[in-house]
């Protein structure tokens, strides 16, 4: 074989078996071909690799359900702000300065370098210049589904929403063959797109089988605008487009009514929570325990460094699960395993990649993290499950693969150079720091 993982703890993120110990990973081609006991695995396998982690749990790679990796040279840039006083005053203003091809491929080999030692090997992308992010995640060597920015006004990249689509299509045909990429068209928002752009995505998802990515009743402030601009609030008036359904990801879903909840779930939509970044920009806390029980699908992202300022998958579990707990007041709401896969397969399902990542299980693609239990700083440990949500941090995760593929080890990147990182940093941070707050 090509890899033999042998791991003390294997967190499946499966309901048959969903805690292996003292467990081998067997993987070829990129591919798990079996799971078996180590002291079975080692009767019947040898292999080119073979990484021993006794002290370890090894998880599917975590996926990062809403990002903007793009924008990781903002990190901090107008911190505790209203969102719209954030936006307008600030990061729009920076992007119109800075964002370009260049920018954003340098800022988001920052994110991925970010984001693969934090053990998460996937994100779903919303961003300008979606090809320069392909050029970073293909140096980095993980996994993305990269959305087709949709907005009305003009940027450094299109003129109008038609030109982003063009430009957003002649993108997603560049890397069609690609295994490590996907494509979404993604509407930045109902307050950013109009009714005629939404009708033409539409047509163009379904022509296109391409699934819709899109901010979602994010503050109160967004529904009570379309109520006042449409006589609507604004996940009735994508419902009346016909925009609901499996292929929509909507992230945030802060502000919900009953009904609205109902809906979501009657038409199979996903719902990307971003618990630290609406807690930040004030947004509010989503009814994460109400679209569970109704059946909705929740994953979870961190959205970008400039409203977060972490992308931190191991920071949006624990605190997932702590705030379930909390507005409930239900001590069992949103455990620890369910914490576990909303970061995993609930977010590959919403990716329509369930039957590649997630999990780990025979026939799925090898995208791996493994996470130490020895730091005496979160000493002892009874449920491994558990201790990965409530006390583990990113700062835990030793080794990330892709498809079998090492992509970074205690520190060291396959394809990143630190000091390359600095040298962009350096470049990006003087021309940015006149917009800071």
């Amino acid at each position: 074989m090509d890899l033999i993982i042998e791991a003390r703890w294997v967190a499946s993120v499966t309901q048959q078996q969903p805690l292996l110990e003292n467990y081998s990973v067997i993987i070829q081609a990129g591919i798990i071909v079996e799971l078996l006991p180590i002291s079975e695995a080692r009767q019947k396998y040898t292999a080119t690799s073979l990484v021993c982690l006794d002290e370890h749990v090894l998880i599917p790679g975590l996926i990062n359900l809403h990002t903007h990796a793009g924008m990781n040279l903002m990190r901090g840039i107008a911190d505790d702000l209203p969102l719209m006083t954030w936006l307008s005053d600030h990061i729009w203003p920076a992007e119109q300065a800075v964002v370009s091809e260049r920018y954003v491929q340098d800022a988001t080999l920052l994110a991925c370098a970010e984001m693969l030692s934090g053990g998460i090997t996937c994100f779903n992308e919303m961003y300008f210049f979606p090809e320069a992010t392909a050029a970073a995640v293909n140096q980095a060597g993980m996994r993305a589904n990269l959305g087709l920015l949709v907005l009305e006004f003009p940027s450094a990249y299109a003129s109008d929403a038609d030109d982003y689509l063009q430009k957003g299509f002649a993108a997603h045909d560049s890397w069609r063959s690609n295994p490590l990429i996907t494509s979404s068209i993604a509407p930045h928002a109902p307050y950013t797109v109009s009714n005629k752009t939404f009708e033409s995505i539409i047509t163009y998802a379904e022509q296109l089988s391409l699934s819709i990515h899109t901010h979602l009743h994010e503050t109160q402030d967004e529904i009570t605008q379309s109520e006042v601009q449409y006589g609507l609030r604004p996940l009735q008036r994508l419902a009346e487009f016909g925009l609901l359904g499996p292929n929509l990801v909507a992230a945030h879903c802060v502000h919900l009514l009953s009904h609205e909840i109902d809906l979501l779930a009657e038409y199979s939509c996903h719902v990307a929570h971003c618990p630290s970044s609406n807690l930040k920009l004030a947004s509010g806390i989503a009814p994460v325990t109400q679209l569970l029980a109704r059946g909705v699908n929740v994953g979870l992202g961190t959205d970008g460094v400039a409203s977060n300022n972490r992308l931190d998958i191991f920071a949006e579990m624990r605190l997932s699960a702590l705030l379930a707990k909390g507005i409930s007041g239900d001590t069992t709401a949103v455990p620890a395993q369910q914490a576990l896969a909303m970061a995993t397969i609930n977010a590959a399902k919403a990716l329509g990649l369930d039957d590649k990542i997630g999990s780990i299980e025979v026939g799925k693609l090898a995208d791996l993290a493994a996470v130490t239990l020895s730091d005496i700083a979160i000493a002892p440990y009874y449920d491994p499950i558990s201790h990965l949500v409530y006390a583990c941090g990113r700062e835990h995760v030793s080794h990330t693969w892709v498809a079998g593929e090492l992509r970074y080890s205690n520190g060291v990147y396959a394809n990143i150079e630190p000091n390359e990182l600095k040298e962009m940093i350096n470049t990006w941070q003087p021309k940015l720091k006149q917009h800071k707050q």
